[in-house]
């Protein structure tokens, strides 16, 4: 065979290959065995074994030193155990980066649900039913659908085609990080440094959630790639009630307010929009 047939066939089988996982519906990635992390499956470094600093050194000492009376003669010195050397601290093994949303690459406004799947290997993703508002459900593509610390949601503005990226959602126990390093269970305080400045806040309602109304001009109005960052607010659960019904209902505080403050809201959910 002719080294240009070799090379349609190898294209075609290429073609055909990618043409197969756009039209397949992606199965589920099987679960995460029990009791196992992404962190908990990174190994340690390798620990350099020490060389023994008198190790082929064994010469005649009366080759070199003069020979002293037995009265004055030297203590012999003790050559390095392991253990010394195991006494001294090791660096900690580096911890592994959390997986991050930005506003390009697989992320950005023209991403498709077969982009993700090339990235992320196509028995970890999904095209299924999320919630949406009101308990409604919607349709979305779904990264590490089995683990909770891995999943995202990423919602289309074109269903059919699963491609237009219209929001990108992080909730629930979820350890992705949006832009700007924000991610769930954020302090407040955190959150208004990111941002620079205070940001409008809308009354809490009786799930003590409340929505980022606008973000006053601060570094999360407008970021790289052009996407949008929204974030829920969960007030904390031990916060009593009179200070939850300070900020409760239909209006519009800032983030410094001192009601606001009382309540100790975190971040409990992020979504990076077009």
């Amino acid at each position: 065979m002719s080294s240009f047939r070799v090379r349609a066939v190898l294209i075609a089988a290429v073609w055909s290959g990618l043409t197969s996982i756009a039209a397949a519906q992606f199965p589920p990635a099987p679960p995460p065995p029990a009791g196992s992390s992404v962190r908990d499956r990174w190994p340690e470094p390798p620990r350099n074994p020490q060389a023994n600093p008198q190790a082929g050194s064994q010469g005649n000492p009366q080759a070199t030193t003069p020979a002293r009376p037995p009265a004055q003669q030297a203590a012999p010195r003790r050559p390095l155990a392991d253990d010394d050397d195991a006494a001294t601290p090791k660096p900690a093994a580096p911890k592994p980066a959390a997986n991050a949303v930005a506003c390009n690459g697989v992320f950005a406004k023209d991403s498709t649900h077969l982009k993700l799947a090339i990235k992320y290997d196509s028995r970890n993703i999904v095209f299924g039913d999320v919630d949406g508002p009101d308990g409604s459900k919607i349709k979305a593509s779904i990264l590490f659908p089995n683990d909770p610390r891995r999943r995202l949601e990423v919602l289309w503005n074109n269903d059919a085609s699963r491609s237009d990226t219209s929001i990108i959602a992080i909730n629930g126990k979820s350890q992705w990080t949006a832009p700007r390093g924000l991610k769930l269970g954020l302090p407040l305080a955190a959150l208004e440094k990111a941002n620079g400045r205070p940001f409008k806040v809308g009354g809490f309602g009786a799930d003590g959630s409340a929505s980022v109304l606008g973000w006053e001009g601060g570094a999360l109005s407008s970021l790289p790639g052009g996407c949008k960052i929204g974030i829920r607010l969960a007030a904390d659960g031990k916060a009593s009630p009179d200070v939850r019904a300070a900020v409760a209902g239909d209006k519009q505080l800032l983030s410094n307010d001192a009601s606001v403050i009382a309540v100790k809201p975190s971040v409990a959910e992020i979504l990076i929009g077009y």
